[in-house]
């Protein structure tokens, strides 16, 4: 194997070893989510004519977890690589920023895609969905996974320890993430809140993601792969910088 594909054989194994905490716990806290609000709520809110509240909260529940899972890979890979020392195992390889980039950023995409499949396969049997648009199902997993692999390696660069990642998750990543209408329409929101909604990244990334199931969304999903594609090269151009300036890992 290449260095970038041996690294990327690592950090696959790396979460893969330990898969009943980074898959199966995922799969299990979504499932939950799903039985509590699929419950409380599905016969008092209607989004889209003709899909229950439950096929409407699959999709979302399942990028929810592509996106969480995929950022936190990289992210904890890297700051537990800073605070162990095996950094420096890393750094003393040949291996260009590039071949970081592609390798933690493609294993991010892994383990999301992987934990996105598990949600789905459980949840699917709770409701019967349809797959109107099966191609922008499939490009929205993997851009969004894609974009939070590369902003975990963003948040994994500047943590110096585990309660900044932490802050870092809990503050800007998770909020987010349930802001992104997961578990709502933003049409169902007052005016001032829907336009506060688009300017969240993550809202186009599960809007555009739920198109493909229904063939309906809360804005065009062109407008959604626009944004979420300009916010995958922005965010993996500063990655990349980063990683080329050895930004808090050199010194």
């Amino acid at each position: 194997m290449t260095g970038w594909q041996t690294l990327f054989y690592k950090e696959v194994l790396r979460f893969w070893k330990v898969s009943f905490q980074t898959i199966a716990a995922p799969v299990l806290t979504a499932v939950l989510y799903m039985l509590i609000f699929g419950h409380v709520l599905e016969n008092r809110v209607k989004v889209y004519d003709n899909v229950s509240y439950t096929a409407f909260l699959v999709p979302g529940l399942v990028m929810m977890s592509v996106l969480q899972n995929a950022f936190a890979n990289s992210s904890s890979s890297l700051i537990q690589s800073k605070i162990m020392g095996n950094l420096v195992f890393l750094l003393l390889t040949p291996l260009s920023h590039w071949s970081w980039f592609v390798a933690y950023v493609a294993s991010s995409m892994v383990r999301g895609l992987a934990v996105g499949l598990g949600v789905f396969a459980v949840t699917a049997w709770f409701t019967p969905l349809t797959y109107a648009e099966p191609l922008w199902i499939i490009l929205f997993a993997v851009l969004g996974a894609g974009l939070m692999g590369a902003l975990g390696l963003v948040a994994g660069l500047w943590a110096e320890k585990f309660d900044q990642l932490a802050a870092f998750q809990n503050f800007v990543i998770v909020p987010m993430t349930f802001l992104s209408g997961v578990f709502y329409s933003i049409h169902s929101l007052p005016t001032v809140w829907q336009q506060v909604s688009h300017l969240n990244p993550f809202f186009y990334m599960i809007d555009g993601f739920r198109y493909g199931f229904f063939g309906q969304s809360d804005v065009s999903p062109w407008i959604s792969l626009s944004v979420v594609g300009a916010a995958l090269l922005l965010v993996s151009a500063a990655t990349v910088k980063l990683l080329q300036s050895g930004y808090k890992i050199r010194s």
